[in-house]
């Protein structure tokens, strides 16, 4: 019985890694759209020496 356990164990970690990967985002970004940069690029050199 214990060796049903353990493929079943594995079959579920398996199956929830896969629903995870294949699933909807469950990013939680908020819908405010792309923001522009607002700066100045650096224009020194790019190494301290």
């Amino acid at each position: 019985m214990n060796i049903f356990k353990s493929i079943e164990y594995t079959i579920v970690y398996i199956a929830e890694a896969i629903r995870r990967i294949f699933g909807p985002s469950d990013d939680m970004y908020p819908m405010i759209g792309v923001q522009p940069f607002e700066g100045d690029p650096y224009q020194g050199t790019s190494w301290a020496d």
